[in-house]
């Protein structure tokens, strides 16, 4: 299917759109939670015009950006694909983006019209001054993804006074799984931190890494219901990607993803208390991957734009130049080009099922 053929942007504002409309309905018992959710869905609805007004005149905007605003982390899971990377280390971070240099980027997003900014690590609760320099930006959404380690008073009063900002805590399922994959006792400060949001009527998600093990656990209704009757609104699914030989077995084969996406399916008419989002997702349906700007890219701690957290390869930083350049970047455009993103694959990453064809294309342009 020809970009052509595939209205990309279209498919892009159809899924933000039915992301927001979601997410009003699941918070219409909360009242500060509503008031934000119509007021930022006025918001996604102005962005999505900037997007389209832009790609009349021949520039694609994605709606999402993901940014890993610190290589710093307290824990090291089992099979982390951002230390496998060496993108997250225990040496003292140096020459990162300072909170201002981030700020900037946040700016630069709301006025192309980016909706949701993804923040990550690293752990990225690590960095309080970007997370309330983000605050400040309440035209964009900023889900924020944490092990939840660094939860404390003063972030539980910021998500009150910011409700742009949401938590999402990265869970493997119930407590044996979790606590193997991240650490002994993790799965109980999760439940403690999930039951004070809930107390004090904050909004949060949960993100859990799909593996061949915990497939069928993170997705039935008791492991569901447990989330929801704790608050939870939000549950991100991301797809284990190996970047080990030895981890291959745990990615998801095609039939696994089938099950994920008919339970999802499931879920969103069953429990509609809840957004189900599924990453990467079903790249077919999509017209291809959408990393590298197609519907969102990546930058890193030290400020490299790259097309995915799981393609590391970078050869702009936007410490030099706009996000606009960015997205122009000679990496991003060959990709999008010469149909990289759309190859079949048998994994659910192209980009890192194809990262020697990757690697070729970003010694080409430097």
């Amino acid at each position: 299917m020809s970009e052509k053929e595939f209205d990309l942007q279209e498919y892009l504002t159809q899924g933000v759109e039915q992301v927001v409309k979601e997410a009003v309905k699941a918070t219409l018992k909360n009242p500060k939670e509503s008031v934000f959710m119509a007021k930022f869905a006025a918001a996604s609805k102005a962005a999505s015009r900037k997007r389209r007004k832009a790609e009349d005149m021949g520039e694609h905007i994605p709606p999402f950006l993901i940014a890993s605003i610190t290589s710093q982390c307290n824990l090291h899971c089992e099979g982390c694909y951002s230390r496998c990377n060496h993108a997250t280390v225990d040496a003292a971070p140096v020459k990162q983006l300072t909170g201002e240099e981030w700020l900037r980027i946040f700016d630069e997003a709301d006025d192309l019209g980016i909706s949701f900014i993804l923040l990550a690590g690293g752990e990225p609760m690590l960095r309080r001054d970007i997370i309330e320099a983000a605050g400040r930006k309440a035209n964009i959404l900023f889900p924020i993804f944490t092990n939840g380690t660094f939860l404390d008073e003063k972030y539980f009063d910021l998500f009150d006074r910011c409700r742009n900002l949401l938590p999402v805590m990265s869970i493997e399922g119930e407590k044996e799984i979790t606590d193997a994959r991240r650490g002994q006792g993790i799965y109980d400060k999760l439940i403690a931190n999930m039951d004070e949001l809930h107390r004090r009527g904050l909004i949060f998600g949960a993100s859990v890494t799909v593996t061949t093990e915990n497939l069928k656990e993170v997705s039935s209704r008791a492991f569901l219901r447990s989330l929801s009757d704790r608050g939870c609104k939000a549950v991100i699914f991301v797809e284990f990607v190996p970047v080990t030989v030895e981890s291959k077995d745990l990615a998801p084969g095609d039939a696994d993803r089938e099950y994920l996406r008919d339970e999802i399916m499931r879920l969103r008419r069953e429990h509609p208390e809840m957004v189900y989002i599924a990453f990467p997702g079903d790249e077919k349906s999509s017209g291809g991957c959408v990393a590298a700007g197609r519907g969102f890219f990546h930058i890193n701690s030290h400020g490299g734009a790259e097309p995915c957290p799981f393609s590391p390869y970078s050869d702009i930083n936007v410490r030099d130049t706009s996000l606009r350049a960015a997205l122009k970047s000679p990496l991003f455009s060959a990709l999008r080009e010469e149909g990289v993103l759309l190859e079949d694959h048998p994994g659910g990453c192209v980009l890192h099922e194809k990262r020697a064809e990757v690697e070729r294309l970003l010694k080409a342009r430097m």
